[in-house]
């Protein structure tokens, strides 16, 4: 069966029609071209297709296009435009070696700005700790962890000041 769908993707409103079992990996890879979601696992388990929806971390193969029927969802191409600076938190996985062969690189990306906009100082364990859903087979994670506690600092030190308008 067919339904209609409207949500948001990386700012920008989108009207489709879907299968009702389609799922928001592949409505996002297959029907907007937005490739960096990957599928690993397809069963919630690695976290290479996290996505933000209504920014917060989700698994994207295990919910429906349907299900975000009204939600902003955001991919990791939201984050820097393709010839233009990277992102803080790439940048720091960039320079801190937090990636190898990449493919879990934008779920990893993700979940990391998921826990920076919650808490923008977290400790060690609490990185291991919320990335404890996404898996990495390369880098041992620790240039992983060093490359969230970089863009953290980026992160705040771009921030205005607490009460600044």
């Amino acid at each position: 069966m067919s339904i209609a769908i409207e949500l948001t993707v990386n700012g920008k409103p989108v009207r489709a029609t879907v299968d009702d079992r389609l799922l928001l990996a592949d409505f996002l890879r297959d029907e907007l071209n937005l490739t960096g979601t990957h599928l690993g696992c397809e069963h919630g388990v690695c976290g290479a297709c996290t996505v933000l929806v209504d920014g917060r971390a989700a698994r994207s193969c295990l919910m429906l296009a349907a299900q975000a029927d009204g939600c902003q969802v955001t991919t990791i191409e939201a984050l820097a435009h393709p010839r233009g600076p990277l992102h803080p938190i790439q940048q720091a996985f960039r320079d801190c070696h937090g990636l190898q062969c990449g493919f879990c690189t934008p779920g990893m990306i993700l979940a990391t700005l998921d826990l920076l906009q919650t808490n923008p100082d977290p400790s060690e364990r609490e990185i291991r700790e919320a990335l404890s859903g996404n898996i990495c087979r390369c880098t041992g994670y620790v240039g992983i962890v060093a490359a969230v506690r970089q863009a953290a600092r980026a992160l705040r030190s771009a921030a205005p000041p607490e009460g600044a308008t």
